[in-house]
């Protein structure tokens, strides 16, 4: 998932170039690179997708040149996350019926590379295997306002470090985080998932009937010269909605993998602060072009 305004790391990052597009850390790759590398471990590169706003084509293009056209996928308009993996899950479908899919933002850190792959595996066993939803939750290390928690329940059988879902909280108050951090029940929702395509567009079609109707409407336009036009009708018509709150806050089958691979969402200037070298003072200053 590659779209976005720009807005959390301005005027670092604008509209023309949000901060996905950047090298924010300084380390010869911007974030969706590193996004793209990272996934290509556990991935054939054919196999990637890129689902972005039409304005941000030619970013990725250009920054990917390993994706080919035909897997940038492009929004007409922002409509939040659950559209944009609906059209990436119809779009899967058609190329593979039985696709086992990652979806990942491509504007996160992940220091522990080996790890998170190592994760994405038993993930992908997992949902395979199992029919199941599958977030990764983040082993928090402090109390934080600025992340979801998922609360757990039961260990998954025969999985070690999977467990069922019990709740979701959205970004809670620091009273709240400090409780949530000391009960060792709650793990950051790091906005990672991993599904089978069948069990998501059921999924799609129980929780989010309205827009998965407006998708199913004019599926037999996907891979031809009418797919543009065709998603252009679907959005239009759509609601914007995220798919934590349309499904995974809803669907009773969703379960999450215990990680901690040194993840970052990089939202805030804070996080950045804490991902970048700092000074004796605890100063970071980066200069340069970027």
């Amino acid at each position: 998932m590659a779209g976005g305004i720009g807005s959390r790391f301005w005027p670092l990052s604008n509209s023309k170039r949000p901060k996905q597009f950047l090298d924010i850390l300084g380390t010869g790759k911007t974030l969706i690179q590193q996004t793209f590398d990272r996934l290509a471990k556990v991935c054939p590169k054919e196999n990637i997708l890129v689902v972005t706003g039409q304005d941000l084509y030619n970013l990725v293009n250009e920054q990917l040149p390993e994706v080919k056209p035909a897997n940038i996928l492009t929004e007409p308009f922002r409509r939040n996350t659950a559209p944009c993996i609906a059209y990436a899950a119809f779009k899967i479908r058609s190329m593979c019926k039985d696709a086992n899919i990652i979806v990942a933002p491509s504007d996160h850190v992940i220091l522990e590379e080996n790890l998170f792959s190592e994760c994405i595996e038993q993930g992908l066993d997992f949902v395979e295997k199992t029919g199941n939803i599958l977030t990764l939750g983040i082993v928090p290390y402090r109390p934080e306002t600025g992340y979801g928690y998922i609360q757990v329940s039961k260990q998954y059988p025969e999985y070690e470090n999977i467990k069922k879902v019990k709740t979701f909280t959205e970004k809670p108050n620091l009273e709240l985080a400090e409780i949530f951090y000391k009960s060792g029940d709650f793990l950051w929702n790091s906005g990672i998932f991993l599904w089978n395509v069948n069990t998501i567009l059921d999924a799609f079609k129980q929780y989010l009937p309205n827009l998965n109707t407006l998708f199913e409407s004019g599926l037999q336009h996907l891979n031809t010269n009418r797919e543009i036009e065709y998603i252009h009708e679907v959005y239009s018509e759509s609601h914007g909605i995220s798919i934590d709150y349309g499904i995974m806050e809803k669907a009773d089958n969703v379960c999450v993998l215990k990680a901690n691979f040194g993840w970052s969402d990089l939202g805030t200037w804070k996080s950045f602060h804490e991902q970048s070298y700092k000074d004796s003072n605890n100063n970071v200053v980066k200069a340069g072009k970027h």
